[in-house]
């Protein structure tokens, strides 16, 4: 099927439909010589109003070269056979009129079944063009109808687009109805997590093989804002955006929400029900396939293959998740898709071992390591020299699990006897004692920042998971301008472009030879993801923005289109089940409810780096970050 979505194919005052950006071409393309042609109509019971459409209709098809075997009007008095007229078409035109008196028409004549496998054209005219999304929003239109708390706005449509279109801009763009203004009182306030599409008659949107281009100048309305995304004779795309595992963690249904009020389809694979999807998610998606095991790559690459076929080539795949991060990056190469990182660079960002010589490259000082494939003798000589303490972490791994901090030969003995199959997958690391800190960054194509964070983790995860304690950390309000620095350094070693990432530093305690100066910040690891855990959303609250949002403008605009407020400290406080704590659940609620921003059960799976209960709040001074700390987690 071709699908054309347009106001109206004549330019105003013309009798014939236009050559401007290619429309008309576009239709003699979809068409065979000699074309049967099925009007639809907006007013099925108005006969007078139905057979003007359709002499008029006819006469702009002639007067367009088409040459048709037959034009005929589908509407009350032939209802009956509805689907011996669609069988039989070879193009479909919806037309205009009120739209949710052709809604119920549809429906009535059960079109959205009799669609399924056409394989000619469907065009559709103004109120036509809005009853094919799938979800059609019905803005009022009428005398009353803006004013009238029974009117439905949001119908059920045929499910040939998820796109939802104001038509007519032109004639609309300044039109009041019961007294309000169209645009600015009545669609911009209900196009939050939603995104409309306006252009002038003429423009147009078509869809073929699955794959939607907007042809011609129009507007996005998305969030309250109208933005331009195409200029007269201009074509804009929209993205394809394969989204793995996007209910967890469960925050990750923002980065879908971003992309779907940025007009990009957004493909989900994951292995939960649909119905377990939180409602923002399934709002946000635009087609979901589940798999029984998202471990099974087969399952996967099937997956991201069907909806190749059904929406066309797949312009990105991503997680945003490590663990998923070689997944990804082998989906992405498998389906050519070059917008982020391919199996080749993977071992660059998961090897720890690997990072050492990007860290190398753009002369950022790391501490000295050893792989445990070198074997025992050349780990304890690595060890005679760099001293106790050392860690034993995964080469290739994520967070603080199987890392192991061992304090003389003995432990290092046992450590080896623990791991004698394995030990050649770890590397040994000289201990370095220091603050853990972050910077947390989004980058465009030129590998350039569109956003940037700091966030403080005074005890290390390590510890944290280790000695069962509470987890307190906090986003800075500013990026100290040397982290800044060293962070930038970085992602051009890395050669980081399209990304949000995560890397970790120490912050040295004390002057180290060969590493650096009290203060001075030494690379420990690159994470080619946002931070885990709701350190996303402490970001939002620190910089009072919408990083995902920001990302997913990255995504399909490749910049920032959110700004920035006013700054705060943001600091989390952990809680864990199995301690009694000084002060109850109500004390501080009580005592810091105007600063708490989240107060939320940690899922399971996130529980030991997080916790069990999370407190969220924000500060404008770093003495309140501490007093917050103090007063949730002492314990009884």
């Amino acid at each position: 099927m071709t699908l054309i979505l347009t106001g109206s194919p004549t330019r105003y005052g013309e009798d014939h439909i236009t050559t401007d950006n290619g429309l008309l071409a576009a239709v003699q393309e979809a068409l065979p010589p000699q074309p049967r042609v099925l009007l639809v109509s907006a007013a099925p019971d108005d006969r007078k109003f139905t057979d003007y459409v359709l002499d008029s209709m006819s006469e702009c098809i002639r007067n367009s070269g088409i040459t048709p075997a037959a034009v005929v009007m589908l509407d009350r008095r032939n209802a009956g056979i509805a689907a011996h007229l669609v069988q039989r078409a070879d193009w479909i035109v919806l037309c205009g009129g009120h739209v949710p008196t052709q809604n119920r028409f549809l429906h009535e004549i059960g079109l959205r079944a009799l669609l399924k496998g056409f394989d000619g054209l469907v065009m559709g005219c103004s109120a036509g063009s809005m009853n094919c999304a799938d979800l059609v929003y019905s803005h009022p239109e009428l005398p009353g109808e803006a004013v009238d708390p029974s009117y439905r706005r949001w119908l059920t449509g045929l499910g040939l687009t998820t796109r939802q279109l104001v038509p007519h801009y032109d004639q609309v763009r300044h039109a009041l109805v019961d007294g309000r203004r169209l645009f600015e009182d009545i669609i911009f306030p209900e196009s939050w997590r939603h995104a409309f599409y306006t252009f002038p008659d003429g423009g147009y949107i078509i869809s073929r093989d699955g794959r939607e281009e907007l042809h011609g100048l129009a507007w996005e309305i998305s969030n309250g804002q109208m933005r331009q995304v195409s200029a007269e004779n201009e074509v804009y795309t929209f993205m394809n955006v394969i989204f793995i595992s996007p209910h967890f963690p469960q925050t990750y249904s923002h980065f879908c929400a971003g992309l779907r009020a940025n007009g990009a389809n957004v493909l989900g694979i994951a292995d939960a029900p649909y119905e377990q999807l939180s409602d923002e998610l399934r709002g946000a998606l635009t087609d979901y396939y589940k798999v029984n095991n998202l471990e099974d790559y087969g399952e996967v690459y099937r997956a991201v293959a069907w909806f190749a076929h059904k929406y066309g080539k797949i312009d990105w795949i991503e997680s945003n998740n490590e663990y998923w991060l070689a997944q990804d990056a082998r989906l992405r190469t498998d389906f050519n898709v070059t917008t982020g990182l391919k199996t080749d660079r993977i071992a660059s960002i998961r090897n720890k071992s690997e990072m050492k010589k990007y860290y190398a490259l753009g002369g950022i000082p790391t501490a000295r390591q050893v792989k445990g494939s070198e074997g025992p003798a050349k780990v304890k000589a690595f060890v005679k020299k760099t001293g106790y303490p050392v860690i034993a972490k995964p080469d290739s791994g994520m967070g603080a699990s199987g890392t192991t901090k061992i304090l003389d030969d003995k432990e290092l003995n046992a450590w080896f006897a623990a791991h004698p199959d394995n030990y050649g997958l770890y590397v040994i690391e000289e201990f370095i004692t220091g603050l853990l800190v972050s910077y947390d960054a989004i980058y465009d194509s030129k590998g350039e920042p569109i956003f940037e964070n700091n966030t403080i983790f005074p005890t290390p995860i390590m510890e944290i998971v280790h000695d069962n304690l509470e987890t307190c950390y906090w986003t800075n309000k500013t990026v100290p301008a040397k982290l800044a620095a060293i962070g930038r350094r970085t992602v051009k070693a890395f050669d980081i472009r399209s990304r949000f990432v995560h890397l970790e530093f120490f912050q040295l305690d004390r002057d180290r030879e060969g590493l650096g100066k009290k203060g001075d910040y030494v690379g420990l690891e690159v994470n080619m993801r946002p931070p885990g855990g709701y350190t996303p959303d402490m970001m939002d609250f620190a910089h009072s923005t919408d990083v995902y949002q920001i990302w997913a403008d990255m995504v399909v605009f490749d910049e920032a289109r959110k700004g920035q407020g006013e700054q705060y400290y943001c600091a989390y406080a952990g809680r864990r089940d199995c301690f009694a704590y000084k002060h109850s659940l109500d004390e501080v609620l009580s005592r810091y409810g105007s600063a708490l921003r989240m107060v939320e059960r940690v899922p399971a799976a996130l529980s030991d780096d997080l916790c069990d209960l999370a407190f969220i709040a924000r500060f404008k001074e770093k003495k309140e970050v501490d007093a917050f700390f103090r007063f949730v987690c002492e314990r009884a």
